[in-house]
């Protein structure tokens, strides 16, 4: 693990979490890096839509590794690139792509353990195996089990965490450095993962979750806004553009 990669990590504190910001272009890196971010990440979603794709893989790898350029260029932060299931169709192929991010200046990635075609799970020992083809890259691996957003949320329980749990520990073994757990949104669930995982925990914010400080007292580690950022920022352009466009007519 080389000094960045290992300062990235540092961050990442039970109690006191890494804070990320999600961006998806130079631009939205740097007015992050200046609002006094301590890392960046990109979000896969804003990512293709401000390039004309479709979240799910739908994005080359090489406009989303140039992209990775451009954002490196503006800032000395450590950046870490969402990957989705990992650019490959087996593990072989994962490790290259991820390869190619080290390679690029990346400290960190995210990669889901599901199937961006099919969108169901992959089975513990494939995204295992998927994961420890991208930790050989000795970057910060951002594990992302989507258990919770594919169980319908009247059934989240205490027996889906554990499900997550035992994900999370064949994902440790197979090199993961975090463990992130998107759309669980009881403070007691998240609780009992943060005291479960063997890996610090990130946890996407959003509606209906609790706030970033109740998360931090929780235990988590690193906490993600995902497209949030994206959303807003297009909901924000959009107003300012449709009142310009009814100024003429005001008055």
């Amino acid at each position: 693990m080389n000094d960045k990669v290992k300062l990235f990590g540092d961050l990442h504190v039970p109690g006191d979490p890494l804070i990320l910001y999600n961006i998806w272009d130079a631009g939205s890196a740097k007015a992050v890096s200046e609002a006094g971010a301590k890392a960046i990440a990109t979000g896969s979603w804003g990512v293709a839509c401000s390039l004309g794709f479709k979240d799910g893989e739908t994005l080359p790898i090489d406009a989303a590794l140039a992209n990775l350029e451009r954002i490196l260029s503006v800032t000395d932060l450590p950046v870490t690139i969402d990957m989705e299931a990992g650019y490959g169709a087996d593990p072989a192929a994962v490790g290259a792509s991820v390869a190619r991010a080290a390679a690029a200046g990346a400290v960190g990635i995210n990669i889901e353990d599901k199937d961006p075609v099919t969108r169901k799970l992959f089975e513990t020992p494939d995204a295992a195996a998927r994961i420890k083809a991208a930790a050989a890259s000795g970057l910060w691996v951002n594990a992302r089990a989507d258990l919770f957003i594919l169980t319908p949320k009247a059934q989240h329980d205490a027996a889906v965490v554990d499900a997550v749990v035992e994900r999370a520990k064949a994902y440790a073994d197979a090199g993961a450095n975090s463990l992130f757990v998107p759309f669980i949104y009881e403070a007691t669930l998240i609780g009992r993962l943060c005291e479960k995982s063997p890996l610090p925990v990130n946890i996407l914010v959003g509606e209906a979750i609790p706030d970033i400080k109740t998360l931090a007292g929780l235990g988590v580690a690193r906490i993600s806004h995902g497209h949030g950022p994206w959303a807003k920022a297009m909901q924000d352009l959009g107003e300012a553009a449709r009142a310009a466009m009814a100024s003429l007519n005001q008055g």
